[in-house]
């Protein structure tokens, strides 16, 4: 699916308010969730290749709006600069499965070096350190999705 046309999804599901959109074409599905958070309103995307459908319990509207509250209560992060993810998709701490991590908890890394790898819609992304110091801690498993904003590392 190319951007444009998930583009004028999003804007879709921003503007209709409605709460969740998803769409098959051939074996790409493509789920973009309203997430309500405060007064704002972000939009987020992600994009799966999937062999089977899926289904879908009625009650997910329930579900969904019961995950904010979890999220609050997630452990405090060390004090210190956070590196946020640019981006919705799924986290890896190195370049190929089994491979060296970019970065462990207490090295010293500079501006510009690489933390970690998002895969967004079958692209790899590298995330690079926003500024220099030592890396207090890794806020996400290897492997884990992760949405825009998210904290990822905190550098001190």
């Amino acid at each position: 699916m190319d951007l444009r046309k998930l583009k004028t999804l999003i804007d879709l599901v921003q503007d209709s308010g409605i709460a969740e959109l998803e769409i098959k074409e051939g074996e790409e599905t493509v789920r973009i969730i309203r997430v309500q958070q405060g007064a704002a309103a972000p939009v987020a995307a992600a994009a799966v290749t999937q062999a089977v459908a899926v289904p879908q319990p009625p009650a997910a509207a329930p579900a969904l709006a019961a995950a904010p509250p979890a999220a609050a209560a997630a452990p405090a992060a060390p004090a210190g600069h956070q590196v946020k993810s640019p981006m919705v998709g799924t986290f890896y701490r190195s370049a190929s499965p089994g491979g060296t991590p970019f970065v462990e908890i207490g090295q010293t890394v500079k501006e510009g070096d690489p933390l970690c790898i998002i895969e967004a819609m079958k692209l790899l992304n590298e995330i690079d350190a926003d500024r220099s110091g030592v890396i207090k801690a890794i806020l996400v498993d290897n492997g884990d999705p992760v949405e825009f904003g998210e904290p990822l590392f905190v550098i001190e």
